[in-house]
Formats: structure tokens, sequence, C-alpha cells
């Protein structure tokens, strides 16, 4: 069997066998000065369906906001306990992989071995599946959750009258960060598990292209390559494209609080626009470089930046309380986990509802593409390892960097609240894209590493924007990893405008309903892969046993 475009396995088992050839079903030449490459169905579809929901959101602004405000309301009001249930059987999912004998199985086949030493291969856990959320919420969740949305009901230290109650303070901060390293630890990391094990699996193990649909052949056998198949690439697509463009419409409100804060700039809409369609323009820049001259070295600089400015708060600040927030949090996070994991018997509807939920589906409609990159960076690796280092090093991270943050924003707001600007931010004056800056205000140095954090937040925007680009074109190209640049950008600038219309229809609520909207459907392709990796493990038991 032929696989070019996608990685080599290292063996095939016969009961994956396919005629089919990567690129056999695209349409290669030329449309003028511009070359392409595609799937002739999943990306003349994607393409249309995309421009056809910009013109209409444009167009009927009103009219898509209220959809938007309808499709939120749906999937976090009536499929929450869906959605929570979801996520929880994915955890047990993995658990079982690790504990059964399908953990010694190894990707690639029995005598695959690493391609990446761990210092290497953790970095780029760590960096696939983050970006402006650690900059937008890292202040924002924290302070909140202790606050106003209060965990399974947690009383918060403001009273009615808006007094502090110090005696309230422990218990609320504990399970406000805890609450926060719910939505950015196993959980979300449990679903590109599924999503990067699947991949695989299916391209190392059994031979077959690096697509989502080819996780589907155990299921839909030789029709995975026709309509099928198309409609799962088609949901991918879209799933990643929202998914993304929520990410770049925060980050835009960000960079323009950030500006507002150390130039004054107004927050608007318009300027928020700006920023997106410049820095789409960068990004196409380094889509247009490639792999290894755009996104890889924007990704270094990035991951450089970021920890030279998350060591910076952590001594700059009150040291020993940035650490006891990371300490608290995780305390509370183990102690929490089943209560705050469970959708049934609680009474904190506003916190479970709008944050979990929400995060639920965002990282569903991420799936796509964090786990396609972890995939093509985790062949060599035994299932058990693969799934404990992917649920448990990035979560790791992302526990110290939130709980510091939070800590220190958490203990400014209690030390001085009547002239704290996190409470201003967060508590008084809702402005979520305001909250890092306001933490920033109490530290040394603040219009320095404002800035320093605008330009964090501009250049998770690049490299979201061009690393998504090339994942929705590796789909689009039927699997072809080396599709033509001007596809690429294509796709580039279609995050842009998705990401520009979704905030003039109606601002983060529009971008929470194309995340939700997208990942409703979705969902149950993931569902559906679960059974293909069990099918798929218990192939590589049956060939192991042959073999010994």
């Amino acid at each position: 069997m032929n696989n070019p475009g996608g990685p080599e396995p290292h063996h095939a088992i016969s009961d994956m066998q396919t005629d089919y050839v990567v690129g056999q079903d695209n349409i290669e030449g030329r449309l003028g000065p511009i070359g392409f490459d595609i799937h002739n169905r999943v990306f003349v579809v994607s393409a249309i369906a995309s421009v056809v929901f910009i013109v209409l959101t444009l167009l009927f602004p009103e009219r898509a906001e209220s959809v938007f405000q309808a499709v939120v309301s749906f999937a976090t009001g009536t499929l929450d306990g869906y959605f929570m249930l979801l996520v929880d059987f994915f955890i047990l999912f993995c658990i079982a992989l690790v504990v059964l004998p399908y953990g010694s199985i190894r990707l690639g086949g029995p005598d695959a071995r690493p391609e990446h030493g761990y210092l290497s291969w953790f970095a780029m856990l760590f960096t696939a599946g983050i970006g402006i959320g650690l900059l937008f919420f890292s202040v924002l969740e924290p302070v909140y959750h202790a606050n106003v949305s209060l965990p399974l009901g947690v009383a918060s230290p403001f009273g009615a009258d808006g007094q502090l109650n110090p005696e309230a303070i422990p218990a609320a901060t504990a399970l406000g960060l805890a609450g926060t390293f719910l939505h950015w630890g196993i959980h979300g990391w449990a679903v590109y598990v599924v999503m990067a094990l699947a991949l695989a699996l299916f391209t190392y193990n059994k031979g077959l292209p690096f697509s989502i649909r080819s996780a589907f052949f155990p299921i839909l056998g030789e029709r995975v390559w026709g309509w099928w198949g198309h409609v799962i690439d088609i949901l991918a697509v879209f799933s990643t494209l929202f998914g993304l463009a929520t990410a770049l419409g925060l980050g835009a409100q960000q960079a323009n609080a950030g500006m507002n804060f150390v130039f004054g700039i107004d927050i608007s809409t318009v300027f928020q626009v700006i920023v997106i369609l410049l820095v789409t323009a960068v990004a196409l820049v380094s889509v247009w470089r490639g792999l290894e001259g755009g996104v890889k070295k924007l990704s270094e600089i990035n991951m450089v930046v970021a920890v030279g400015f998350f060591f910076f708060v952590l001594f700059a600040g009150p040291t020993l309380v940035g650490l006891k927030g990371f300490w608290s949090g995780l305390s509370s996070y183990v102690t929490e986990f089943i209560p705050l994991s469970a959708p049934f018997g609680r009474d904190d509807d506003a916190y479970r509802q709008a944050w979990s939920v929400f995060y639920w589906a965002w990282w569903v409609s991420w799936a796509p593409f964090v786990g396609m990159f972890i995939a093509r960076v985790s062949r060599g690796r035994t299932v058990r390892e693969f799934v404990l280092c992917v649920l448990l090093i990035p979560s790791l991270f992302i526990f110290i960097w939130m709980g510091v943050f939070g800590g220190i924003a958490l203990e400014q707001l209690y030390a001085d609240p009547d002239n704290s600007l996190v409470k201003e931010y967060v508590i008084d004056d809702y402005s979520p894209e305001l909250s890092l800056f306001g933490m920033l205000n109490e530290l040394p140095l603040t219009g320095l590493m404002s800035t320093v954090g605008i330009v964090l937040a501009l250049v998770f925007f690049v490299t979201s924007s061009d690393s998504g680009s090339l994942v929705i074109d590796t789909i689009t190209a039927g699997g072809k990893i080396d599709a033509p640049r001007p596809q690429r950008m294509f796709w580039a600038t279609v995050e842009g405008l998705v990401a520009v219309v979704l905030l003039l229809g109606g601002g983060l609520a529009a971008l929470q309903a194309g995340v939700t909207a997208t990942a409703i459907p979705f969902s149950i392709v993931m569902l559906l892969m679960c059974y293909s990796i069990v099918k798929a493990l218990n192939g590589e038991l049956r060939h192991r046993r042959r073999r010994t």
C-alpha cells in the first residue's frame, strides 16, 4: 500500500489494508498564477461554506448575533450534562488504556523508537495545546471563580454589602484556583489524547493516510474514502476553524486592552478588527516561509519570551505567595476533582454552564489541530507512556503558570480591595481582557512588562493562525502535508476573516457560539473514535501474539 504525503508506517496490519492512495481524489493545476492541489470535495465544500458564513454574518449582524446567543444557550444550558459526561468519559477511557494490556503497544510498531528526547517532546507538548489562554485567563479565572462564579457554591469573601470577610478568603482562593485548574488540566488533555492517539495508531501502525477519516476505517471500511469520510473531514475543518477564530478573537481583545492600558488607545471592536487584519498579514508571511522558516522560529521566540515573562512575575511579585497559589490550587484540585467533574447535584450553574461547558466545547474544537501536531511528534512512544505524559506534563506546567499568576492577583485583591485594579477589572466592572494588566500594575516595570504581554499575545496570535492553517490545509488537501503555499495562505486569511465576523456579530458570545456549534457534532465523531481506537489496539495485540 502506498502512503505518499504522510509519515511512513513501520508496519501495516492486514485487517486495515486499502488500495487508497493519498491525493488520488485531488485536483491539481494552476488558477492563474496560483498553484493548487486540493481535495475536490472537502476543500470546495469547506471553502464555500466558510465564505457564505462570512458574507451572511456581515450582511445580517443582528440576526447573526441572535442565532449565536441561541446556540450558546442551547449548548451550555440544555447540553451541559452531555458535555461534562463526555469529557469525564474521555478521562476514564485514558485510564483504561494505561492499566490494560493496550498500554504496552508502541506507536509505530514494536521496533519503533522515539524520534525526540523527553525534554524536546515535553516542550512540544507544552506549546501544542496552549496559547493566548495563558495570558487571557491566568488572572481572570482564579479571581472570578473565587469571588463571582463560586464553584460548588463556596461563599465569596465579599459579602452582599461589599465588605471583605477575611475568614472566607482561604476556601474561596483554593477553590477558585482549583476551578481554573479544572478547565486547563487533564480533562482537556484527555480530549487531545483521544484525537492524537487515533491519528498516530492509524497512520504509524496501520499504514493509513495521515487523516482524521482514517480513524473510521474499522467502522466504515472503504466507504471512509467517500462521502462519509468527506463529512468527517469537513467537520474537522470547521471545528478547527472556529476554535482558532475564538483564540484569535480573544487575542485581539487582549492586545487592544493592553494598548489601552499602556498607550491609552480606546477599546473598540473596530480597533480589534484592525489588529486581527494586521496580525493575519504577518501570519501570511510566516505561512509563506513554511514550517521551518516561519512557524518553528516564531514558536521558539514565543517560548523564550513566555518563560522570561513568567519568571519576572514570579520573582518581581511576592514569590512565596505565587508558589503558595500553585500548591493551594493543586491540593484543592485533587481533593475536589470528582465534585468539580460531576454534572449533577450541584448549585453552581453559573460556573458549570458558562465556564466548564464552554471550555469542554473549546477543547473538542481544538482537538483536530492539536491532535495532529501531538501525533506527528510522538511516534515510538508506548500507549501508556503517551497517555500519561500528554495528560500530566502539560497540565503541570499550566498549573504552575496559572497558580502563580492567579495567586499573586488574589493576594493583591485582598490586600487592598479599595484600590485594586484586579478587583475593578474582574469583579466591579467586568473587563476580562484587562485582568492581566491589572495584576501587572502592582509589579515593577509595569509599562515595560505590559508591553511584553501585548507582544506575547500578538505572537501567540500569529503562531496559532499559521499552525492552524497548516492543519486545515492538510485536511483539505486530502492528507497531503506538502500542498502549495497559496492554499495555506487562503486558510490563514479565512481564519482571520471568521474571527473578524464573529467579533462583529456579537463579541465574546459569538466567539463562544462558533466553538459550541462545531463542537456538538464533532464530539460525536470523537466518541466513535474511541471505538476505533479499541479495534485498532485489539488488532495490534493479535498481531503481537502471532509474532510471539
